[in-house]
C-alpha cells in the first residue's frame, strides 16, 4: 500500500483551478418554460458547478495531507526541516478558508439569482459571482504554490516506520556500515531519500522469533562531527533521536577506511554527547584484518564473524530500553 504522502493529488495553481471550474461550468445549458426561467436554471447550475469545483478541490488538497496531529515526532522534525510546520499549517488553513468561502459565495449568489427579475440581471449576477470567486481564489495563489512545493518535498521523506524498534548504524564512511546492514537484514536493504544526503539512507529489517526490527544505515548523517553542521542540517540529523532505540557505532581499527582512530573516537564522543539519551553500542569492524586490545566487541561484516553475538547484544539492549519505556516490539 502506498504511503498517504504518495497519494496527495497534484495541486493546481489559482489560474488552473479557475480554468477548471469555469470550463466545466461553460458546458452547462438548461431549458426552461420561458427565457427568464431558462436563464435562471442555467445560471444556477453554472454557479453551483463553479463553486463546487473550487470548494471540493481545495478541501481535497487539505484532507489529502497527513494530519500533523497524528504524525510521529520523527516525521514532524523532518517536515519542519524541509518545509516548515508553521508555514504548512498556515497555507493549508488558507486553502480550507477559501473552500468554505467559495461555498458561502455560491449560496449567496444562488439566492440572488432565484430572485432576479429578468435574464439581464441573471447574467450580471453570474458574471459578478465569477469575478468574486476569481478574486477569492487568487488571494490564495501563493498558498497553493507553497502547498504544491510541500507535496513534492514530502516525497523526499524516507518510508520508515517509527513504531518498529530501530537500530541506527553510525561511523565514518568506509568503516563497513552498509555491509553490516546487509549482513543482518533478512532482505536486501532499501535506499530511501533523506534531507541533506546525496546517497539516501539504507533501511533493512531483521526478525528474531516473531519480532521484527529495523536497521538504518546513515551515510552523510552520522559520519562527521555534529558541531561542524549548520543549524538546518543538525535539525535533520537530530530528528534521528525520535527514531533510534539504539545506536551501533562502528570503528575501523585498521584505519583502512582513511580515518585515524583518534578521529573516529572524537566522532564517537560527539554522537554520544548529542544522543545522550540513546544507548550506544561500540563495535570494532574488520576483525579479519586486525584486532586491537580494547573491551569493544570485535566483528567482521565481511566474513560474518561476531555478527550473532552483536545481534544478541542489540536485542538485549533494545529489551532493556523497551522495559524502561514500557514499550513492546511489533509482532509479525
Amino acid at each position: 500500500m502506498a504511503s498517504p504522502r504518495k497519494r496527495i493529488p497534484t495541486i493546481l495553481y489559482s489560474n488552473e483551478l479557475l480554468d477548471k471550474a469555469f470550463k466545466k461550468a461553460s458546458k452547462i445549458q438548461k431549458e426552461g418554460f420561458d427565457k427568464i426561467d431558462e436563464a435562471r436554471k442555467t445560471a444556477i447550475s453554472k454557479i453551483s458547478v463553479a463553486g463546487d469545483v473550487i470548494s471540493s478541490n481545495l478541501a481535497k488538497y487539505v484532507k489529502a495531507f497527513p494530519s500533523l496531529s497524528k504524525t510521529s515526532q520523527f516525521e514532524m522534525e523532518l517536515i519542519d526541516v524541509i518545509i516548515g510546520i508553521d508555514k504548512l499549517k498556515k497555507s493549508l488553513g488558507a486553502l480550507n478558508w477559501c473552500s468554505m468561502k467559495a461555498l458561502e459565495l455560491e449560496k449567496e449568489y444562488l439566492g440572488k439569482v432565484k430572485k432576479a427579475q429578468n435574464s439581464e440581471e441573471v447574467s450580471r449576477l453570474r458574471r459578478e459571482f465569477y469575478g468574486r470567486l476569481s478574486s477569492l481564489v487568487n488571494q490564495i495563489d501563493q498558498d497553493l504554490k507553497f502547498v504544491a512545493i510541500a507535496r513534492d518535498k514530502l516525497k523526499e521523506l524516507p518510508e520508515i516506520d517509527p513504531t518498529i524498534p530501530t537500530v541506527v548504524i553510525a561511523g565514518f564512511p568506509n568503516v563497513g556500515k552498509s555491509q553490516l546492514v546487509e549482513r543482518i537484514s533478512t532482505a536486501r536493504p532499501k535506499i530511501a531519500p533523506y534531507p541533506f544526503t546525496t546517497q539516501g539512507i539504507g533501511i533493512g529489517h531483521f526478525v528474531v522469533g516473531r519480532k521484527r526490527y529495523q536497521v538504518v544505515d546513515t551515510p552523510g548523517l552520522l559520519d562527521r562531527k555534529l558541531e561542524e553542521r549548520n543549524k538546518i542540517e543538525l535539525q535533520a540529523i537530530l530528528a534521528l533521536k525520535h527514531l533510534a532505540d539504539v545506536i551501533v557505532f562502528m570503528i575501523d581499527p585498521s584505519e583502512t577506511s582513511g580515518y585515524s582512530m583518534r578521529d573516529q573516537l572524537t566522532l564517537l564522543e560527539s554522537i554520544k554527547t548529542n544522543f545522550a539519551d540513546i544507548p550506544t553500542i561500540e563495535i570494532e569492524n574488520k576483525s579479519d584484518i586486525v584486532k586491537i586490545e580494547s573491551p569493544r566487541m570485535k566483528i567482521s561484516a565481511l566474513t560474518g564473524d561476531g555478527i550473532e553475538e552483536l545481534l544478541a547484544l542489540i536485542i538485549e539492549t533494545l529489551d532493556r530500553t523497551r522495559k524502561a519505556n514500557d514499550g513492546e516490539p511489533i509482532a509479525i
